[in-house]
Order: structure tokens, then sequence, then C-alpha cells
């Protein structure tokens, strides 16, 4: 395998709203750099990148996969990202190592919301960008008008490097502003390209685009706009310095024409990036905090600095066992170095080395600084993790993957498979953090959280198919609390139990009274004159605490309640811990039930964003579920709209929130507060609680 310089590598994500066509493109850009010897199609299954059985079965990428191309003496890496909302994880891991991010967008649909919320991320990690306007021979196409959304809603510094010269089912040509030429290209699969002067009757049109290119690339410098006030125009050199400039420091995005299928549009963008897309070497050191300190220290793409790699993802493959993609960050990797993993401190082997395309490897002996690539058996290596060379304890920050937005419990359908789920779970998550898992000793259940219901049951599916173990998913137990909304001056209970030998006796009085909401519980002893001994005192609250825990009216814990033990009895021979124990928890059961109880609910801040034809439907829905509205926010096309919503309105409600905008809306949460639960659903809970002890008994 050819040594690439530093210079010469390009690191490019594929990113877009699902469906606008980022796995053909990646297979047609493979075929086109002859990289593979026959296009693949996703309705057949065969294309390089979606090659898991759930994304052959399902028609859509689930899992980012890395490819790799060679083009104009220039390495490419290429990460092809899912556009559905439920892996947008992937998406972050993708940009997390990327010095180009390209925006896939269909030029009949314009910009989607995944697309709008892709370009978010890339604006907050400040990546260079481009935008590529595909399907351009769909009936349907109209490139203008996507050019324009582009600009308006991801973009306003994009401007065209190549447009078709006609759109729709006979598109065949496209032309580039830059070099001022047209490109005809051969059926798909000749990779026959034909360059042509541009025709008169487009001259005006590519003259229009060109200026306006110009124009754009001159702003990003003090020294180009005066020089383009001067002369009304830039010499090619002054152009190429400027793109460059531009493009590296996010002040120009180039827009691409492109038909995927037909193959249209490819080699231009390829010559494009190779010539004018910054490479790792020009782009901005990334930050390290050395071991054990607070110092910072700037990481250059220098081969022969101190080795450095990122851990941006991780899969688990039969057979080989988990294969760990990462970039280097700095200096070079080579089969038999020893790095040290920053995150615990093992020393971690280098085998191995291999370029991905798909699930296709090819062994390299070594990857220099800015290259991305693959290695097998690190011992405890995983996701967001650094590799550091010995000489330099350095941690590189990690990839911030989105909240969850979805929860569910797994019940396992077979006695013994507990361990066998506890590791399934874990490998998954080790695969996709924005998968999470956790026991709820509180709800007795494992909860499992992610971005959507399909993502929550393609994990249950790969459960089955790669553990050998089934579960179902069911709807998680909500934590309620249990509180009291008054006071209770003497609540006491005596414990006696004799039974011919030494007996039982523990007698306490209480005051019991309600806490500010969020306050928890407060235990004062008031005892005076020896009525309780001083050793039997711990016991009271440890049997108060108890009871807490498993609740009084409805299994929930009690919560914002204080007890003050002031009085009560003892007997010099029967009484003990146990005796005061049994009597604190039957006082506080009898006290909780004096007190008026009532349950509380978790509440959750939701951040829904909906175009804004959809909003009556998304705020009725929000309504019906006993939300209450704070309030409403404009972000460009779109509207957000922020709510309170009991946790227990919200199952599944990412899926009937992509049903009512016809998956253009998104939203994410996060805990907010408890509140009381209204009467009528309180009477049920409880209702329902009392029929299941009965049926328990």
């Amino acid at each position: 395998m050819k040594d690439y310089d530093v210079k010469a590598i390009r690191n490019v994500a594929l990113i877009g709203h699902g469906g606008s066509g980022k796995t053909s493109l990646s297979e047609s850009l493979l075929f086109a750099a002859n990289a593979i010897n026959r296009i693949g199609s996703i309705s057949e299954g065969n294309t390089t990148s979606d090659y898991l059985s759930n994304e052959i079965e399902k028609q859509i990428s689930i899992s980012s996969s890395l490819l790799h191309l060679n083009w104009n003496n220039n390495h490419f890496n290429i990460i092809d990202t899912p556009g559905y909302a439920d892996f947008v994880g992937e998406v972050s891991s993708a940009l997390r190592i990327a010095d180009l991010a390209t925006i896939v967008l269909k030029s009949a649909e314009g910009v989607e919301v995944g697309s709008e919320i892709y370009t978010k991320f890339v604006k907050n990690d400040e990546i260079p960008a481009a935008i590529i306007i595909n399907k351009v021979d769909n009936e349907h196409s109209d490139f203008n008008k996507t050019v324009t959304k582009a600009k308006e809603r991801l973009f306003k510094s994009a401007s065209v490097v190549t447009y078709p010269v006609k759109e729709g089912p006979n598109c065949d040509s496209v032309i580039d502003v830059i070099k001022m030429k047209m490109y005809t290209y051969g059926d798909a699969g000749s990779r026959k390209v034909t360059e042509a002067d541009i025709p008169d009757e487009e001259k005006e049109t590519a003259e229009n685009y060109r200026t306006e290119l110009i124009e754009k690339v001159a702003e990003s410098s003090e020294d180009l706009m005066n020089k383009y006030f001067e002369e009304e125009t830039l010499s090619d050199d002054e152009l190429v310095t400027g793109l460059r400039q531009s493009i590296n420091e996010g002040s120009f995005v180039p827009i691409f024409a492109v038909s995927a299928l037909k193959s249209i549009g490819l080699n231009n963008y390829l010559n494009f990036v190779s010539t004018y897309c910054p490479s790792p070497e020009v782009r901005k050191p990334e930050i390290g905090v050395l071991k054990g300190t607070d110092n910072k220290v700037e990481l250059k793409a220098d081969t022969n600095a101190e080795p450095v790699l990122f851990i941006f993802k991780t899969i688990a493959e039969k057979h080989v066992g988990e294969l760990s993609l990462f970039k280097v960050i700095s200096g070079t990797v080579q089969h038999g170095l020893d790095l040290v993993n920053q995150a615990n401190g093992n020393t971690e082997r280098i085998s191995q080395l291999s370029l991905l395309n798909g699930h296709n490897r090819t062994e390299v002996s070594k990857l220099s600084a800015g290259d991305i690539g693959a290695v097998v058996k690190l011992k405890n290596t995983h996701t967001n993790n650094t590799l550091s060379s010995k000489n330099l304890s350095v941690s590189l920050s990690p990839i911030n993957f989105p909240d969850a937005a979805i929860r569910g419990a797994i019940v396992t359908k077979a006695k013994g498979d507990e361990d066998k789920i506890a590791t399934g779970l874990h490998t998954l998550h080790e695969e996709d953090p924005s998968f999470n898992v956790h026991f709820d000793p509180e709800l007795s259940q494992t909860i499992i959280s992610g971005q959507g219901e399909l993502h929550l049951s393609l994990a249950v599916k790969r459960l089955e198919e790669r553990f050998g173990v089934k579960v179902e998913l069911v709807e998680p137990k909500v934590p309620f609390r249990e509180t009291i909304k008054t006071s209770a001056k003497d609540v006491q209970y005596k414990h006696k139990k004799q039974s011919g030998g030494r007996g039982q006796y523990g007698h306490v009085h209480f005051k019991m009274e309600p806490l500010p909401r969020g306050k928890g519980f407060e235990f004062e002893n008031k005892v005076v004159g020896g009525a309780i001994p001083g050793r039997f005192i711990p016991a009271v609250e440890k049997g108060i605490l108890e009871t807490m825990e498993k609740g009084v009216i409805s299994g929930n814990k009690v919560v914002d309640v204080k007890v003050t033990l002031f009085d009560g009895t003892f007997h010099n021979v029967d009484s003990d811990e146990m005796s005061f124990k049994i009597a604190a928890s039957q006082a506080f059961r009898k006290g909780i039930r004096e007190c008026k109880p009532c349950l509380l609910e978790p509440i959750y801040e939701i951040e829904v964003t909906v175009p804004e034809e959809y909003m009556g439907d998304v705020m009725g829905d929000i309504s019906s579920r006993r939300g209450k509205i704070l309030g409403m926010d404009s972000d460009g096309h779109f509207q957000v709209i922020k709510a309170n919503v009991p946790l227990a309105e919200l199952y599944k409600y990412s899926s009937n929130l992509r049903s009512l905008t016809q998956g253009r809306g998104m939203h994410n949460r996060h805990f907010s507060n408890y509140e009381d639960v209204p009467k009528e659903v309180e009477n049920k809970i409880i209702e329902e609680y009392k029929k299941a002890k009965e049926e328990g008994n």
C-alpha cells in the first residue's frame, strides 16, 4: 500500500437527512476511483457500506461505515453516516474525526430537518463544509430552489461550483464554474467523462455563478477583497489560495450538482476536494490534556511527533472480535507498537492495522498522522479512548453523544440468560455510546435508552442474533414518589411481642411534617430524660428510611418528609434495636396515612423542533399528554417548542412525533422536577398497586 503524506489525506464525512442518497453516493465514488469493480445497489443489498443484515433488510444505514479511495494522488477516507435520527450518535462520532463535512441534499425535497440539525453540529465543531445536491436526475429536481434554501437555512457563504445543464431523467452534464468547462458523463458504470467548452446558451449562467463564487472567496480576506475591488476579478493563483483558505476557515461552502445513481458530477467533486479542501495538516491542531494536570498541549498532524491516536468507533465482528476505528492525531502508528490507554493506564500492542471499505479490510504495516484506520484485538480499549506514547501521556476531548430521547425496559424470556444479556448490552453500548443501559434498583428493571424506537428495537434484535438471547422490550415503570401534605403532631406505635422467652418491645412517638419539594428527608431526635436509650435511636431512623424506600400507599419511595422523634418507652429486658426499628416503621406507615399522602411524578422538559406547518398538531399532542407549553422560539425555518411533560406520557413519543410531522420533527428531553399527580391518575396507580399486592399474596 502506498504511503501518503499528510498533505495528501482527505477525511470526509457524508451527512444528511435519511434518503438523501449518501450510501449510493459513496458507492459511486468508490467505483469512480476504481476502488470497487461494480456499483452495488441498496435494493439488492450489495453496497459496500451497508453490509449489516439489518441494513440490508430495512434498506437504510444504521451504522457509519469507513471507506477509502485514492484520487489524483490523494488518499480519501470517507465516512458514510446514517441519516435516520435514531442513529444521530453515528454522525457525532464521524464528525469528531472529519476534516470536511459534506452535507447531501435531495434536489427535489431541498433542505430537510436532519440536514439542518446535522449542519448545526458542523458549525458548532467548526468543521469545513461542502454541499452535494444529489438526485438532479430526478423528475422533480429543482436545483436552483435547493441552492436558495441551502443558502437561507444552512450556509449563507455557500456558492455553486457545479450545476446541471439540464435536470430530470435526461441529465448527463454539469458545468464547472471554476474550470469554466462542461463535463458530460457516460452511462453509470462506464466511468466515461468528456470535457468540452460551455455551450453559448449556458455562458451567461456560468459567468454569473463564477462571479458570485469569486465575490464570496474575496470576502474571506481583506487583501483579496481590495484586489477584487481594484480589478473586479482574481487571478487563478489568487482564486486557488482564496478557496483553500476560505474553505478551511468555514467562510466558503462549495455546492456541487450530482446524480449518485448515474455517477454524474462525481469527478468534479473529487477533483475539487483534492485541490482545495483541507488536509489534516492545515486544520487547527487537536488540543490534548496532559495526564494528572490541567495543562493543555497542541497536537499537530506531524508524522515525526510522538504517536497519539483517538478511538472514534468500536465494531464487534464475528470471528474477529472487537475492531477499533481510529484517527492518527500525530506521529506514526505501526505493527508491534506499544501505546498506553490514557483512560485506564493499560498498555496496548498495535497489531493487524488495516484500511476499511465497509467490512472488507486491507492490511497495512503503518498509518501516519491524519490517516484513519482500524486495529483488532485491543484488550481494553473502547470508543472515546486516547492511546498515546509512553513519552506523552495526553488525553483528547471525547465525542459528545446526544442525550437519550426514549427509554424501554428489558424483560428476560428465559431464566439463566442474565449474564449473556448483560454482556451483550455492554458490547452494544461499547459499539454505540448513544445507546445506554443501566439496572434501576428502584424499579427492579434493566432500562435501555437511545434515540428512538427503532434504535432500541434493533438493539433487542442484535441481542438475539449475536448473543443468542431473547428479550422483550416493554414500557418501563415510572419512578413515582410518595409524600405528605399535612402534619401530625403525635404519631405513636408500640411494638410488643411475647413468645415464651425474651420478648420484643419498642415504643415511639413522632411528629411528622412535609418538607419543601426536593429536600428529601430530615430526622431529628428530641428525646429527653432517657425515654428511649441513645443506642436505639439509630435503629429508629433506619426503620423509617427502609420504609421510605419501599413506600406506603403505592410502593414508591417516600420523599420530602421530616420526622421528629420526641418520646417513647422501653423495656430493660425486651427492648432491642429490632424492636425499635419495627416500631418506627409501623409508626411511619401510620403517620403517612394520617398526613394526607399524595403521589408525585417526574416531569421532563422537552424541546421539540418542527417545521412551522406542524406546530398546531404538535402542541395539541403535547396538551393531550398533560403537557404544559413553556414557550416557543424560531430557529431558521423551524419552530422550537419547549414544554414540561410527565415522564409517564413520553413513552414512544419520538415515534409519535415523527408520525405527526412526516418524519420532520425531532426532540430532546431532560429531567426537570417532580409535581403532584392528578387525583384521578393517582387513584388508578394506588388501586393497581393494591390489586398487585393482593394477587401476590
